[in-house]
């Protein structure tokens, strides 16, 4: 399945919103997809046909996976708030403005988080459209997209005007019409209020994969051990 998602999405995905991401999506689902191919045919035919080879293949690929899952998370928890989704998201405001995709997930971000921009809203000066300098002819020009506003009690048409020139006020004059804080801030504060939920997904996705790297184990010593005493076959 990732692998024809990704073929998809390496055909019909625009080149704007692929080169947002510091990676291809489409080459990722791809990659993905082919490991998990790999893995599941050494473990089933292994498995099948009781070869030892590719049982222990099947276990080595589960441990590689699983410390490369772990690095991940590890070098993601120090260093990611730091480089990679800061990167990532001065991209996705760049771009804002070049895929209808890429903008919707961006106004629901800002609106479920209630912040604007990565760091404050002037992050937005980074758009070629929101970019506050004199020279910007764009008439939005020191704005800031309408899901960085506040809702108006009994508003039942979204003024998507209500972020223009905010990014000429100071934090408190701001704060009074939008959410002046940062998403960075927003997530770092969602997740540790979510701290149980998090490491519980976390011990849900990888308890599965210990007992499954201990059963191919047991399988490969099993059969090992058949191998080496006929009587037992």
């Amino acid at each position: 399945v990732n692998i024809h998602i990704g073929c998809f999405l390496s055909v019909f995905l625009p080149d704007t919103v692929r080169d947002t991401f510091l990676i291809d999506p489409a080459v990722i689902l791809i990659v993905v997809g082919v490991v998990m191919f790999f893995i599941t045919f050494c473990g089933c035919i292994g498995a099948l046909r009781e070869n030892i080879r590719l049982l222990k293949t099947f276990s080595l690929s589960l441990t590689l996976v699983f410390l490369t899952q772990l690095a991940i998370a590890i070098l993601g928890f120090f260093y990611s708030d730091q480089v990679f989704v800061s990167l990532l998201a001065v991209k996705a405001i760049v771009h804002y403005r070049d895929d209808l995709d890429l903008q919707n997930l961006m106004d629901y971000i800002q609106k479920e988080f209630k912040c604007c921009g990565w760091n404050n809203y002037t992050d937005w000066s980074w758009n070629l459209y929101f970019n506050c300098t004199h020279e910007n002819p764009s008439s939005e020009r020191c704005a800031v997209p309408y899901s960085c506003c506040t809702p108006v009690p009994g508003e039942v048409v979204v003024n998507t005007m209500c972020g223009f020139g905010v990014q000429t006020q100071n934090y408190l004059d701001a704060n009074k019409s939008i959410y002046p804080v940062g998403c960075a801030d927003r997530a770092v504060m969602w997740i540790e209020s979510h701290l149980l939920l998090v490491g519980a997904l976390t011990l849900g996705l990888a308890l599965p994969q210990v007992s499954l790297h201990k059963h191919s184990i047991n399988a490969c010593c099993a059969l090992i051990g058949s191998l080496r005493n006929p009587l037992l076959q």
